[in-house]
């Protein structure tokens, strides 16, 4: 199937999708997937989708796709990670009172779930108030968690991974901070590489980014990435992808290019198609390796009421 909208049925399904991204909150048209559906794309998950990304498994290599979080690592502001590791009622050499001489640790984590490689759900992001399939923010967003579009109704995140290498494209190991990547960049990549992309997979874009600036320069890496533009989301969410996501800590392009909104792609993506986004993904080794199809695997901790959470999805091949 040519998913270079080169035919007019493309066309006209790229149009839609443009203009439901552009419909204004006091317009909303509730999703194709009913006005009771909390999971958007995550529908595009099923049995068949399934065991056709499990034949692309053909060597048995499995990679982690979530970068190591390092408490000290930047973050988005005000986000920030804090661990501690504690031995609770074994001051002074206490016994622990199980019977025998144990010893043991714990952990008290603090931490904003948006941090490091990230899931983005439904709920994390809308405009004026209002979120995917028509819900407004007032009626399920509270301090003690979101009643409504929450993480831990996902269901797992399985399906045909694919690795779009912009950097590659680009003839660099790294884009620069705010290069913007648009809608011809991906076309572009993806005939070159020899990337189709089908309705329900996981779309995974390679910047480079992360890789080199992460550890080397981190105020460069935190304080702005490249990114996709908003039309370039448009037609990202046109493809009919379960989610997509990239090596930055966000997707669209930081400052934006000019004349986009800065984060827009979010309410492309999220609000209005119901495709989640993940973000901090570690692409390095599948760009080196040149692994363009895999098989992709999530299945993130269901905290009820959550917006975001850490992952460490899989990819194997």
């Amino acid at each position: 199937m040519n998913f270079f909208i080169t035919h007019s049925k493309n066309v006209l399904a790229l149009i839609m999708v443009f203009a439901a991204s552009t419909v204004s909150a006091t317009e909303c048209v509730p999703s194709h997937w009913g006005a009771d559906d909390q999971i958007g794309a995550a529908n595009r998950v099923n049995p068949d989708r399934t065991v056709a990304a499990a034949k692309l498994i053909k060597k048995g290599i499995s990679h982690p796709l979530g970068i190591e979080i390092d408490p000290s690592m930047p973050a988005y502001p005000p986000r920030y990670t804090q661990l501690q590791v504690v031995q609770p009622t074994q001051q002074f050499g206490a016994d622990m009172g199980v019977g025998w001489n144990g010893s043991y640790n714990d952990d008290i984590l603090q931490m904003w779930l948006g941090t490091g490689p990230q899931l983005d759900g439904l709920g994390h992001m809308g405009e004026a108030g209002q979120f995917y399939n028509c819900n407004e923010g007032k009626d399920f967003s509270f301090i003690t968690g979101l009643t409504k579009l929450g993480i831990s109704d996902i269901p797992p995140i399985v399906g045909r991974g694919v690795l779009i290498d912009i950097a590659k494209q680009m003839g660099v190991d790294s884009l620069s901070a705010g290069q913007p990547i648009t809608s011809d960049d991906i076309k572009a990549a993806m005939k070159a590489q020899k990337v189709t992309v089908g309705e329900g997979d996981i779309v995974l874009l390679h910047t480079g980014y992360t890789d080199a600036n992460l550890k080397n320069n981190p105020a460069l890496w935190a304080g702005s990435i490249p990114g996709i533009t908003n039309e370039a989301s448009v037609f990202l969410a046109s493809l009919k992808p379960t989610a997509v996501g990239a090596d930055t800590w966000g997707l669209g392009a930081v400052p934006p290019r000019e004349g986009d909104k800065v984060f827009y792609d979010h309410v492309v993506l999220l609000k209005e198609n119901g495709i989640y986004i993940l973000e901090t993904m570690n692409t390095g080794r599948l760009a080196a390796e040149s692994v363009h199809e895999f098989m992709f695997v999530l299945g993130q901790a269901r905290l009820k009421g959550a917006v975001q959470m850490i992952i460490n999805p899989v990819a194997m091949w």
